[in-house]
């Protein structure tokens, strides 16, 4: 879920009235509304809120650097570029936090105020600009928004925790383990652990089952005696 999803463009103000060229907004006066007019943007902006998704964004007070290019169209002004800003997050598998950069691009249109494709459009459907102002955050929101990953990883190859004792893999090292005894066998075990047995085969018979070799061939030959 983006940090404060974008909304109609919307410029920036202080109790003096619209700020022109500072931060995200950007003053498109100078550019005219000849089709074809291009103009290049470079500067670095500070945001003063988050951006971006619940494990990983854009902290507050970061800077962010814009690369842009503004064009005048029939309709409006065209701005592509690039826009891009250091990232902070935590790992979705190790649960680690890092660092990272994200760069997202823009295209998007901003249309006159008395432009048709202002008039016929609705609200959600296109920026639109004010005063001769563009106001490039809530762009700016919604295509890092996109971009990042919901599930970020420290590194492509994380391994996460351990199952059993929740300790890093990558800290682990290559011989951590941990012997696994399945429940249908944990009783015999336990018995054999509290009975230890001395191999003798024939420990647990009876008395009679322990006779002497032979003593069952002597009483029958006895038997057969007396009968005669």
């Amino acid at each position: 879920m983006s940090a404060r999803s974008g909304s109609p463009s919307r410029p920036h103000k202080t109790s003096n009235g619209p700020v022109s060229d500072a931060g995200f907004v950007l003053d498109v006066r100078n550019l005219g509304r000849r089709p074809g007019t291009m103009r290049e943007v470079r500067r670095t902006a500070t945001e003063h809120e988050r951006m971006g998704l619940d494990l990983i964004a854009i902290p507050a007070d970061a800077e962010v650097d814009l690369d842009l290019q503004l064009q005048a169209v029939s309709e409006g002004v065209l701005v592509t570029g690039t826009v891009s800003g250091p990232t902070v997050g935590e790992c979705s598998r190790c649960l680690e936090p890092f660092e990272d950069r994200v760069e997202v691009r823009l295209t998007e249109l901003f249309a006159y105020p008395d432009s048709k494709t202002e008039q016929t459009t609705e609200d959600a459907e296109v920026y639109r600009m004010e005063d001769d102002l563009i106001d490039l955050e809530p762009v700016i929101l919604d295509a890092i928004g996109l971009e990042l990953p919901l599930q970020p990883l420290c590194t492509p190859d994380c391994a996460g925790l351990c199952p059993e004792c929740g300790v890093r893999m990558a800290i682990a090292g290559p011989d951590h383990g941990h012997e696994i005894l399945d429940p249908r066998w944990a009783k015999l075990a336990s018995f054999a652990t509290e009975a230890p047995g001395t191999g003798d085969p024939a420990e647990g018979s009876t008395p009679q089952d322990r006779s002497a070799p032979g003593a069952d061939d002597a009483r029958v030959v006895s038997e057969n005696q007396e009968e005669k």
